[in-house]
């Protein structure tokens, strides 16, 4: 399926026998290809008489052989499916077996998640949907505001791709103009006090124009800067994300506070955020040394942090 959909992802007319003789199969076995390539992928496909066959719109297709010697380059291995659960679960079974760091990619999600147990709509070619798996050691303070620096690093890398108007928002999504266009989920296994693994996942909505199922207001790289180069963008972000690491582990979230503050699309605003037991509304100042988010309520400084809160902005 892959090679099939590699000559047709320029969007363009292939015939039957023009894709035949590339494939060496009979017209009648490309068209059952192309069949399972619409059934599989859902994929639209157009059948035109004397043409020959294209898709409905160009892809960018994840190529392994030109990815896996620049993230080598970095020390990253790379581990890339055509279609996977979950980026983030196959790295935590990878971790069994594979020594870190390592990335996860995938052309699809069969079960993308987002936090608090929400999925995240993960069609076929059009996003990037990977997660990096890493050793940290040094306890918590290697690790707060870890998910802050990683949206800081998705957010520089859209402004490189000429969206100058993304931010970040607490505590892990990438926004432009009011809409999601990326969000970040970090899970932990080992010991936080001393020695280990996070799996930092990240879902970036990239060539992406129309989905179903999505429960939030979102836009996608290509609504902005038009469609682009999937392998290219990536590369992008997994150099960036690994410079941010390395200056976080070294100065600490702290030191990079200012930045995400500078950059928080609801600084300053009231908001609303619910802990799970009740809703606390104030203004947003920023963060605090660790990444916690600190309000305004009632006259009063407080700061919040945990993996299930989530922050709503008041109309």
């Amino acid at each position: 399926m892959y090679r099939l959909l590699t000559l047709l992802q320029d969007g363009r007319f292939h015939s039957g026998r023009e894709l035949g003789e590339a494939l060496g199969i009979s017209r009648s076995a490309v068209w059952k290809h192309l069949q399972r390539i619409q059934a599989d992928a859902a994929l639209n496909l157009y059948k035109v008489p004397g043409r020959g066959y294209r898709l409905a719109e160009p892809l960018s297709l994840l190529n392994h052989e030109a990815l896996a010697p620049q993230l080598e380059q970095i020390g990253w291995s790379l581990h890339l499916y055509d279609s996977i659960d979950s980026t983030n679960a196959q790295a935590l079974r990878l971790l069994q077996i594979v020594p870190p760091p390592f990335l996860v990619l995938a052309e699809a999600q069969s079960a993308g998640r987002g936090r608090r147990g929400r999925s995240w709509v993960s069609p076929f070619g059009q996003n990037l949907y990977c997660s990096l798996a890493i050793k940290v050691q040094g306890g918590a303070s290697q690790l707060s505001g870890m998910s802050l620096v990683v949206g800081l690093a998705v957010m520089q890398v859209l402004h490189q791709v000429g969206i100058s108007q993304a931010g970040v928002k607490w505590p892990n999504d990438v926004y432009v103009d009011g809409r999601k266009i990326a969000g970040i989920l970090l899970e932990l296994t080992g010991d936080p006090a001393d020695v280990c693994h996070v799996i930092i996942g990240i879902g970036i909505n990239v060539n992406m124009i129309e989905a179903a199922g999505i429960d939030q207001l979102w836009t996608s790289v290509k609504e902005h800067a038009g469609m682009v180069d999937r392998n290219e963008l990536l590369l992008t972000l997994a150099a960036t994300l690994r410079q941010n690491l390395e200056r976080h582990a070294q100065v600490g979230f702290a030191a990079m506070k200012g930045e995400w503050e500078s950059n928080h699309v609801w600084q300053g605003l009231k908001c609303t955020l619910s802990t799970g037991s009740q809703d606390c509304s104030g203004t947003v100042l920023g963060v605090d040394d660790q990444g916690g988010l600190r309000m305004m309520i009632d006259g009063g400084v407080r700061s919040f942090s945990g993996g299930e809160l989530s922050l709503r902005l008041d109309q």
